[in-house]
This record gives C-alpha cells, sequence and structure tokens, in this order.
C-alpha cells in the first residue's frame, strides 16, 4: 500500500473524523492540541498515512521540530503518549519505514513515537524491523473513575492523601475552576514556583494561553485556596471519556494544608459528574519516586510507556547529570522575569 503524507491536519476534517471513530485517539492527537504546538512553538503536524482516498482510514500524527543543534521528527512533542491510529500490521510497517526512512536522510536527525502499551506488540515487532529501539522508559498512571467515589477515596492512602484532603477541608481551604485570566495567572505562579524548586524554567505563558483558545472546553484550570491565596493548581485536558491531568504547580511552603491531594479529590468527584470514566495522571520518569508515589497514593494503576527513537540516543550519563546540576544551581536563583525568559527561549528547542 503506498504511504503518503497529509500535511495540516488541523484544517482537515478527515482527520478530526478518524479521531471520532478510533479508540485509541486522545486529547494529544486533537487539532486544538495540534493548533496549539503550531501557534506556540512553530511546529509542524502532519500524518503519515496509506489511505488511498481523501478519506484517512489510518495515520500517525508527528511535528517537524527544527531545535538550535537538530532537526527531528516527534510523534508528538510535549505529549505523554500519542498512539499510531493504525489497525493493520502490514500499514504500521510501511508508516514506520517511512518515518524510519526520513531519519536516515540528510533533512532529519532522528524520529521519536510514544506509544502507549495499547500499541502492542504488532507495533514492538514494526519498530524494531525498521530500525527503531526504544529511547525511554516512563511510568504512566490512571485512576479508574467508574466506581463510587466512596470506594475511589477509600484507596487513597490513609495518611498521605485521605489525612491531607480532611486537613484541607478543616483549614478552609476552597476549590475553584474555569478558564478566567486570573485563575490562569494563579496557576502560572504556582507554576513558576514549582519549576523553580526543579531547576527548571516555567513553561512559556503563551502555550497556555494557546491552550485555553485552541482547546476551548477541553482544558480546565483548578485552583485550591485558603483565605484568597493561592495554594496549589493544576491544569487538565478532555477528551471523550477521558480526563487528563497535564500541569500542576503548589506552594511548598504551605503543602501542610494539603492542597493537592485535596486538589485531586475534587477534580476526581467533578470529573466522574462529568461523565468521564478515566483520569489519566500522565507520564513520571522511572527515577522520581515521590511523584510516582504520589499518584500511586490516589489510588493510580501503573503501566509502561516506552519510547521508541532512530537512530538509538548516546548519553554520557556524568555528563548529563553534571549539566543537571549546574543548570539547577543556575536557575533556582534567577528572578521571576529572567527565569520565564529562559523558558521562552528553550522550550521551543526541547520539544
Amino acid at each position: 500500500m503506498p504511504v503518503r503524507i497529509v500535511e495540516d491536519p488541523v484544517e482537515d476534517p478527515s482527520w478530526s473524523a478518524l479521531l471520532d471513530r478510533h479508540p485509541a485517539a486522545s486529547v494529544f492527537h486533537s487539532p486544538g492540541w495540534l493548533s496549539a504546538l503550531r501557534q506556540t512553538y512553530g511546529y509542524e503536524p502532519f500524518v503519515v498515512t496509506t489511505s488511498p482516498g481523501p478519506t484517512l482510514e489510518n495515520g500517525v500524527v508527528v511535528c517537524r521540530v527544527r531545535g538550535w543543534t537538530s532537526r527531528r521528527l516527534v510523534s508528538l512533542p510535549f505529549s505523554d503518549h500519542c498512539d499510531p491510529l493504525v489497525d493493520g500490521s502490514d500499514d504500521l510497517s510501511e508508516i514506520l519505514a517511512l518515518l524510519a526512512g526520513e531519519a536516515r536522510t540528510a533533512s532529519w536527525r532522528s524520529v521519536e513515537l510514544r506509544p502507549r502499551a495499547v500499541a502492542g506488540q504488532a507495533f514492538e515487532v514494526a519498530a524494531r524491523a525498521c530500525g527503531l529501539k526504544p529511547g525511554g522508559e516512563y511510568c504512566l498512571h490512571r485512576v479508574d473513575l467508574r466506581a463510587e467515589a466512596t470506594e475511589i477515596f477509600r484507596r487513597f492512602h490513609p495518611s498521605s492523601t485521605q489525612r491531607a484532603v480532611r486537613r484541607a477541608e478543616r483549614e478552609g481551604v476552597t476549590y475553584e475552576a474555569g478558564t478566567s485570566s486570573r485563575l490562569l495567572t494563579s496557576f502560572y505562579g504556582l507554576l513558576r514556583l514549582t519549576r523553580r524548586r526543579h531547576g527548571l524554567p516555567p513553561q512559556p505563558l503563551a502555550w497556555f494561553r494557546n491552550l485555553v483558545t485552541c482547546l476551548g472546553d477541553r482544558v480546565l484550570i483548578h485552583v485550591a485556596s485558603r483565605d484568597g491565596q493561592p495554594i496549589a493548581s493544576i491544569l487538565t485536558l478532555s477528551f471523550k471519556n477521558t480526563l487528563s491531568y497535564k500541569y500542576g504547580g503548589s506552594d511548598a511552603s504551605l503543602h501542610r494544608l494539603g492542597g493537592m491531594p485535596f486538589l485531586f479529590w475534587r477534580v476526581i468527584q467533578d470529573a466522574q459528574a462529568r461523565g468521564f470514566v478515566e483520569l489519566d495522571l500522565g507520564r513520571s520518569d522511572v527515577d522520581q519516586p515521590g511523584l510516582v508515589a504520589f499518584k500511586e497514593h490516589l489510588g493510580a494503576t501503573r503501566s509502561m510507556l516506552t519510547y521508541y527513537r532512530y537512530p538509538e540516543r548516546q548519553v554520557d550519563a556524568r555528563r548529563s547529570d553534571w549539566m543537571s546540576r549546574a543548570a539547577h544551581g543556575v536557575l533556582a536563583h534567577l528572578p521571576d522575569a529572567t527565569l520565564d525568559l529562559a523558558g521562552r527561549l528553550l522550550y521551543k528547542h526541547l520539544g
């Protein structure tokens, strides 16, 4: 079957129709997410398909990422996962072969794909046959929302999560959700605090503004406050029957109030009321035991994410660790405006 490239899936109604039909489609495939990537970072989305006519029957969505040091094909940048929407193994092999071939030319340095485990053994076989190798392993956590709310709360860790929620309720912590400029400002301030703690710049504010504009009612900002002061905030995305946690931030000096566990509990309750059946808590690095534990204390089930890449990434671990420590020391002490500027300059090249 001939393989072809379809440019600009954002404006292609056939792409949206495929997302409506395919069970593996997620918010990261959506035109709104792709549009926000393009508007913020200049990435160019396209779809590789074996569909012969104008109607897309399958496809792998990819972005062209032009960074300072390399030109890469990524499916997809800043996305926790992005499954190939391809059911036939022969079709999948043809599509992956084209992408790997692009990375073997002078035009593109590498290609990276981020399938979930549901992509199955067929993906692994096709990927390896094309020279794509595992290039990163992460934890993915999900909460089943089909149980009664009382049962979900019972699955929370008794001391670190249940007790924190009760503490927040006793302390008068309040919950608010929406997409107003005020809530976005509160969210971004807390995100910056959290990124600074980890020695990282925040993502550009324009990215979050574009998410709100491009995704509309599929994005929601949740804020926990005490006496009018925001103490924790998260941003969620929705698609079909899944709610996805994507970004979060908190004031560490007020963690004792239990703002973040309280916030997730309220988000879960709200998600059930809106008919969602799953809360996707996103990916975590395997060497982030604290984050992994936090998600599992919410009663989440863990699975593994394996990214595939061609060619294999060669990493000097000692050099990488040294650079990470040096960056942490510098970024943690930058003024807010300078830290924000670093994010605006850097993230386009990191996707």
